[in-house]
């Protein structure tokens, strides 16, 4: 209140000439713009002695992690990352790092071609337009590509990829959108979660993208179960267009999530010298998840495939009854607008015209034949 005070009787001691007033106020009003740029550039240092700690490297990955046998895994920093690269050959045995990137950050690929020897096939891979999953070796390196989806029956299902490089001692991860999996997984990891080897790593991440696709299966058995009662009740309340996008959407996602059974089995058949045989049975049992996923799609598909050829029978049938029956009574009305329109003349010489009984012997043997063809039509209705 003593401040405003103060101002308001500043602003009424001002000068009441223009331009002694406009120097008073410059005068006046300097400190206080002074004060607000300390103010603000205060501020953006403050915001730039947080970020670096709170974010990643600039140049670097978003997060790394350090795994030693039988023990939690740690955080790594990138320059630590970079000594462990470079002293990969006298590091302990069965320990490995796994670094995470993000493709969003263009510095990201040069640092991997910096201090990462990774094949020509993962950089492909980051940059490639064919989304579906795929897991091949590329000498001593295993490439991979994996998406994870929020799953919402819509057709524009949100897409997140993630392209992996798998080596003996390290697991380079690299997206464009965050991975909802691969978040829960270092959480796990955060969490005490224990992993021997990247290859564990692979494993358990191909086995989130089968419970992914096993997770859709499952909602949309829930959703087709109703249709097919409806429809098994012969009541139309299902839409066509609904079954059509449901099944589309069905084909999409297990295009989409469902790795090339050939080159998996290939990759299983001949793994890489460094693979364990354990490792491999972890391997064996995402492919098996797979497998047992994609076979659930693909009766899920027909099933609706079924159903939308239930419909149509279905459909066609109702609309052929209803033509039908506007065809029968056409058939039936047709004598009595012949007789109406020749007797409607306006002539001379309409036969009973000056008869006492001439409208009933000119109607009822338009009833008696109306109802013969009525009979005739419902008999062969019925058949």
């Amino acid at each position: 209140m003593a401040q405003r005070h103060q101002r308001e009787m500043r602003l009424a001691c001002l000068p009441r000439h223009p331009a002694v007033a406009y120097l008073y106020l410059v005068r006046w009003l300097r400190p206080v713009g002074n004060q607000l740029t300390n103010d603000l550039m205060a501020a953006q240092t403050t915001t730039q002695n947080i970020e670096p700690a709170s974010g990643s490297d600039q140049d670097g990955p978003i997060w790394g992690l350090h795994f030693v046998p039988n023990q939690p895994a740690g955080s790594i920093t990138s320059q630590a990352a970079v000594e462990f690269l470079t002293a990969a050959n006298s590091a302990p045995q069965n320990e490995f790092i796994w670094l995470h990137f993000s493709l969003s950050n263009v510095a990201s690929e040069p640092w991997l071609r910096r201090y990462l020897t990774l094949p020509d096939t993962f950089y492909e891979s980051l940059h490639s337009d064919v989304d579906s999953t795929h897991l091949e070796q590329d000498a001593d390196s295993l490439v991979a590509r994996i998406h994870d989806v929020l799953f919402d029956f819509t057709f524009d299902v949100p897409v997140a990829t993630t392209t992996l490089c798998v080596k003996p001692r390290v697991l380079v991860s690299a997206h464009l959108r965050p991975w909802r999996s691969i978040d829960q997984l270092r959480a796990e990891v955060q969490g005490g979660q224990v992993f021997r080897s990247p290859i564990e790593i692979l494993a358990r991440l191909l086995r989130d993208q089968a419970n992914v696709l096993v997770d859709i299966v499952r909602k949309s058995k829930r959703r087709v179960g109703p249709m097919e009662e409806q429809l098994l009740a012969k009541r139309v309340s299902v839409s066509r267009s609904e079954l059509g996008s449901l099944r589309r959407m069905l084909v999409r996602l297990q295009r989409l999530l469902a790795p090339e059974p050939a080159a998996f089995f290939r990759l299983l058949s001949r793994p890489p010298d460094w693979i364990a045989q354990d490792e491999l049975q972890n391997l064996q049992q995402a492919a098996e998840k797979f497998s047992t996923a994609v076979n659930d799609t693909a009766a899920l598909v027909e099933r609706v495939k079924q159903l939308q050829e239930e419909l149509a029978a279905f459909v066609n049938e109702q609309t052929n009854r209803t033509l039908f029956v506007l065809t029968l009574v056409t058939v039936l009305a047709l004598p009595i607008n012949l007789v109406a329109s020749l007797f409607g003349m306006n002539v001379g010489g309409i036969p009973l015209a000056q008869h006492r009984y001439g409208f009933f012997l000119v109607v009822v043997p338009l009833l008696v034949l109306t109802a013969i063809l009525a009979y005739w039509g419902l008999g062969r209705r019925r058949n």
